[in-house]
């Protein structure tokens, strides 16, 4: 009889954990805050925010809510956690690594969240910002994701040293020198490749000068800041790169930037398609040594940039799995197509997405 009466209660419980609400008030002097809350996967959140901060010299609302100031002219000019909110707005995002992609939280906000993590609270605001006050946020669950999910084993393609082989270990330049390496792959349909990237905080650059001046007038006529500067062709498979992305800080964007390049292979891993990355991180400017002009200057560990891309798609909770492969020739000591040099432990990078139809074995 007791065994039955707990039975019945259990639902009861779990409404319980449901209703109940996390309050807590976040300090605009202080950086990203612990909530103290583990989410799970597919958690749907109710965020209610209230509180005014004080930001001087910010002629647009000095006294903003949790939606954030307006942006100004001046905004261009600063670098923020999420670009495209305002000013001192509620920001939120799940785990401690600098690859979490942040998101807007503002007055009031429903999320559920790709991934298990630790909640983290912030104020959208740059290095030079000093607003003060709080926000008091109440943090509930609508629903909550499975407790302990079963590992995910996927039906997916075999990426075997034999197909890694299929692909050259640097990039050329348009006068044929060897630049960077190619250091990772990502199988996977091209719009779920996309909109991955789109969704670990990777922006399509501009490919035309022409398409960068008008991005350019817009960004400024909408007073955001235009992170999608050009960068330069190169080459794989024998034409220019598909696709280049970029992951920066708008602020450090002409001089530093995460950045890749993609082409689609010319062969398939068992019908899906296959997408080769170089990725390097650009942190500041070098002497190009074919014509002693200007050019950015890469990290010479590039791997760890290999690591961000990594681990920025894996934030999105859209990876099935992260693996590396070995090639029969590794490039571990070169130069890039400018002369600088660079090294590597030689591995490639293998990110299998989320298959569309998601079978398990």
């Amino acid at each position: 009889m007791r065994w039955y009466a707990l039975l019945l209660c259990l639902p009861a419980l779990a409404q319980t954990s449901l209703d109940t609400a996390k309050e807590l008030d976040v300090d605009a002097a202080q950086q990203w805050i612990d909530s103290g809350l583990d989410l799970r996967a597919g958690d749907s959140l109710q965020f209610t925010s209230t509180g005014t901060l004080t930001i001087p010299n910010n002629k647009n609302n000095k006294n903003p809510g949790p939606d954030g100031a307006p942006r100004g002219f001046r905004d261009l000019l600063k670098s923020y956690p999420l670009n495209e909110a305002g000013q001192g707005a509620l920001i939120g995002r799940i785990g401690s690594s600098d690859a979490a992609v942040p998101f807007l939280i503002g007055a009031t906000r429903q999320f559920q969240a790709p991934r298990a993590g630790r909640l983290f609270l912030s104020i959208n605001k740059s290095t030079s910002d000093a607003p003060d006050g709080s926000f008091h946020v109440t943090v509930s669950f609508v629903t909550r994701g499975p407790e302990n999910p079963a590992a995910a084993n996927y039906q997916l393609p075999e990426i075997t040293v034999a197909m890694v082989d299929r692909i050259p270990r640097r990039v050329t330049d348009a006068q044929g020198n060897a630049g960077d390496n190619t250091n990772f792959m990502v199988i996977g349909p091209e719009q779920k490749v996309l909109q991955t990237f789109e969704a670990a905080g990777w922006v399509q650059v501009d490919r035309e000068k022409r398409d960068a001046v008008i991005h350019t007038i817009v960004a400024t006529l909408t007073k955001q800041a235009y992170v999608e500067l050009p960068m330069s062709e190169l080459t794989l498979f024998g034409r220019v790169q598909d696709y280049g992305l970029a992951h920066a800080v708008p602020i450090q964007v002409v001089a530093q930037r995460h950045h890749l390049r993609l082409w689609k292979a010319p062969f398939q891993a068992d019908g899906q398609e296959v997408w080769v990355g170089a990725a390097t991180h650009d942190i500041g400017f070098d002497r190009d040594n074919r014509n002693n002009g200007i050019t950015h200057k890469i990290d010479p560990n590039v791997d760890d940039e290999r690591d961000f891309v990594s681990n920025s798609l894996n934030e999105t909770g859209l990876v099935a799995k992260i693996s590396y492969v070995i090639p029969t020739q590794a490039s571990k000591e070169a130069r890039t197509a400018t002369g600088a040099t660079f090294h590597s432990d030689g591995r490639m990078l293998i990110i299998h997405l989320i298959p569309a139809a998601a079978v398990a074995k």
